[in-house]
């Protein structure tokens, strides 16, 4: 008899169980499963490609990696099924696939490129590599479990800004030069670049602060000539906070973030407001400014001239770009197979920067036009999953914000195989998840873990609008 309330007891203390561990029930997550599975196999042969390609017999390149890589990857799968979120199931999968392409470039690539000493030992370029792969897994993952709400986000986007900012002035203090330009801050042991994690400070600012006023830049005009557009006093805090990220990426040198930024907040400002005189407005003054920066600026005209005419100086300014046009060119429709490219060109690799500006002239010339249709193809997929969830969300502030942070993924990766191609001047940005490169990996890693976040059927639902202020509302109303 006395099994009666000790039961009720427990059920009791059951559900006094704080919010967070009462709603942990394991789900299955079978699409992402099959997904992985299929990914992992993909990767196993094309080890097995590139292992037997080296060594003229059956084997697999570095199969520990690989084995380690693809575990980390299982373990991020299998820590969401436990934790029970409700989150896309396609951008684990495909990102996965875009890290152990990076991992099969790497251990494809000489292991000089890139050589560090840890703990006593070296280790070089495909172990680094492994290792970031294994941290931009574990970041995602955790916050992906983790973060049920965007309050901290959206409360704090000046905040947000201004550190961004303060971050880039930073790097002109403790910054140390890389090819000419100022882009990498060092703090003690750490070091990385600060505009990889300003181009997700600013969509967090660009979302935060086109949420709050979009009625107000769609609603009301002000006329510029013959254009109408949102009003300037709204516009102008946005614009100005942008300003000061390009003038300070400008002035560093540092093209390829400049373009981006661009490039997302025009982005942003026609999914808020669906004005296409602001993409006017803005390609025009892109074009102006892209004029005046070639202008002033001798490293901008140099990049122009290289894009215009590499074979000018194919031996000097030209010489990446030129080289890569041959690779592709070797390469063909479908290859010449992994680990049967790049012959080397007086004993050393034909482009210098191949792990970091041009991996994709490398996989264009082992894997073809076809493998870099493919792996455009996954960067597109990321960018459908991020406009699926932008689609699916409770109000402005996450739909914009997942929108933005899909197309700053999808946008780089478009920036840098233009210029790879030569379709674009060649900028400087990494390919994410494939380039080689610490704070660009990580910082991706930070963009995929906030996009499965705010993919949750269940999460928290949004803070209820603020009341406008009396000045605000005295002026709707005159």
């Amino acid at each position: 008899m006395s099994a009666g309330p000790a039961s009720a007891a427990g059920r009791a203390r059951r559900t006094e169980l704080p919010g967070v561990l009462r709603h942990v029930r394991p789900r299955p997550r079978w699409t992402e499963a099959r997904l992985l599975v299929f990914a992992a196999a993909a990767l196993a042969v094309g080890s097995l490609t590139l292992g037997t390609t080296e060594d003229g017999r059956l084997r697999f390149a570095q199969p520990t990696q690989l084995l380690v890589y693809l575990l980390a990857l299982a373990l991020a799968h299998g820590a969401q099924v436990v934790a029970g979120r409700r989150t896309d199931q396609v951008l684990l999968p495909v990102v996965g696939m875009l890290g152990g392409i990076s991992l099969l470039l790497m251990q494809r690539l000489p292991q000089d490129l890139v050589v560090q000493d840890w703990f006593g030992g070296e280790v070089g370029l495909a172990t680094v590599q492994l290792v970031w792969l294994l941290l931009a897994v574990a970041i995602a993952t955790t916050l992906a479990i983790v973060v049920r709400s965007d309050a901290w986000l959206r409360r704090y986007k000046y905040t947000w800004a201004a550190a961004g900012v303060g971050l880039l002035l930073l790097t002109f203090v403790l910054g140390t030069d890389v090819n000419g330009s100022r882009l990498t801050l060092e703090i003690g042991p750490l070091s990385g670049q600060p505009s990889e994690l300003l181009k997700v400070i600013l969509v967090v600012f660009l979302a935060g602060y086109l949420s709050e006023n979009r009625s107000l830049l769609m609603e009301q005009d002000t006329r510029v000539g013959p254009f109408r557009v949102a009003p300037l006093p709204y516009l102008a805090p946005m614009v100005a906070m942008w300003a000061i990220a390009l003038l300070i990426v400008v002035v560093q040198r540092d093209l390829g973030a400049a373009l981006l930024f661009f490039a997302v907040f025009l982005a942003l400002l026609y999914v808020a407001t669906g004005r296409v005189s602001l993409v006017v407005i803005g390609l025009v003054l892109f074009v102006l400014g892209s004029m005046l920066m070639a202008t002033l600026f001798e490293h901008v005209r140099t990049r122009i001239d290289i894009w215009i005419d590499p074979f000018a100086d194919p031996l000097g300014a030209g010489y990446q770009v030129v080289q890569a046009l041959h690779a592709f060119a070797r390469g063909g429709l479908l290859g010449v197979g992994l680990g049967a490219g790049l012959p080397t060109v007086g004993g050393r690799l034909p482009i210098p920067e191949v792990h970091t500006d041009f991996p994709l002239a490398a996989l264009g010339e082992e894997l073809g036009v076809v493998g870099l249709m493919a792996i455009l193809g996954l960067y597109l997929v990321v960018i459908e999953r991020g406009l699926r969830i932008g689609a699916a969300a409770a109000d402005d502030f996450r739909a914009l914000l997942a929108v933005g942070l899909s197309l700053v993924i999808g946008i780089q990766a478009f920036i840098i195989a233009a210029g790879n191609l030569k379709v674009l001047p060649l900028t400087g940005v990494t390919l994410p998840f494939i380039s080689y490169g610490g704070s660009s990996i990580l910082v991706n890693a930070v963009v995929i873990g906030l996009l499965l976040a705010l993919s949750d059927k269940g999460v928290e639902p949004p803070p209820p609008p603020t009341p406008p202020r009396r000045g605000r509302l005295r002026r709707r109303c005159a």
